[in-house]
């Protein structure tokens, strides 16, 4: 099917971009890497009359390793993420998240922002950055903001985005000495499948006992959902077989999975009980592992 009619804008600096998508409203929409804008396009999924492209934007193709943590342009692609050594350093679960996004060519296109900024619920980025506790930087005509990744989502495919607002820069916290997380998930196939469930842990640890604990549930709610009640099991006390299958029971509770063509919701709270305890027992074995 062929893209629909529409004007192409190309803007030079971040102020132009924000007041173009502020002008177009509805009509707009912003281009980064187009692996899902395009799609949708065609599929007619949406219309729009004017396509606003990030690509010429200075300032949001980096990563920056500071002591504050990780500040991740939004424009820079998955590929770029994943190999980076300062990812790779400061928050490896991120890199092997991405891994699993589509294949390698849709890795080297698609961007970070745009995984965020789609509001999917099966994203692979979005769980583990809750996770770990990412905050965004926004962009707008009225200035800049940042709001918590967990609170970003409004439901699928709709975030608290306003007309002209743009994502700038994921920042994510330097993590805590004794912290340790994981991502698991479940698809039907190897290769480019989309997550039928996930759940990515942080666990930060004293000795034998869980300080500090997180939990998210992707792909079986309208947007990625902290599993509160799994983390009131978890915190202050030792992992053990018993706790750990009561906190997977009580994560299955929360999830609010639908039935689809990919699974049903019995099956979908089924495996967010398998891989809420396998992502919390590595997340605490690699929290052990690694130095205060």
């Amino acid at each position: 099917m062929e893209l629909p009619d529409f004007v192409y804008h190309r803007p030079a600096t971040l102020a132009d971009a924000c007041d173009l998508g502020k002008t177009y409203g509805s009509k707009g929409r912003y281009l980064a890497g187009g692996t899902e804008v395009l799609v949708d396009l065609r599929q007619r999924r949406f219309c729009t009359e004017h396509v606003i492209s990030l690509t010429s934007l200075p300032d949001l193709n980096s990563i920056q390793a500071t002591g504050g943590g990780l500040r991740i342009g939004a424009m820079v692609t998955l590929t770029e993420v994943a190999e980076s050594s300062a990812v790779r350093q400061a928050f490896p679960t991120l890199c092997d998240a991405i891994l699993h996004i589509g294949s390698e060519q849709i890795r080297n296109q698609a961007t970070i922002g745009g995984n965020i900024c789609g509001a999917v619920p099966c994203a692979d980025t979005p769980p583990i950055c809750i996770a770990g506790a990412a905050e965004l930087r926004l962009a707008g005509p009225s200035g800049e903001r940042n709001v918590p990744l967990r609170d970003f989502f409004v439901g699928p495919r709709e975030s608290v985005l306003l007309p002209g607002e743009l994502l700038v820069q994921i920042v994510i916290p330097t993590q805590p000495g004794h912290s340790g997380t994981s991502y698991q998930r479940f698809s039907l196939r190897h290769g480019s499948a989309l997550a039928v469930a996930s759940v990515a842990a942080r666990l930060v640890v004293d000795g034998a006992r869980i300080a500090d604990a997180g939990v998210v549930l992707g792909a079986v709610a309208p947007i990625p959902l902290p599993a509160a009640s799994c983390v009131a099991l978890l915190q202050g006390n030792e992992p053990s077989e018993e706790l750990l299958a009561l906190a997977g029971a009580a994560a299955a509770q929360e999830a609010q999975p639908i039935s689809d063509i990919r699974g049903s919701e019995a099956f979908r709270r089924h495996l967010v009980q398998v891989l809420t305890v396998r992502a919390v027992h590595e997340a605490f074995e690699r929290a052990r592992r690694t130095p205060s």
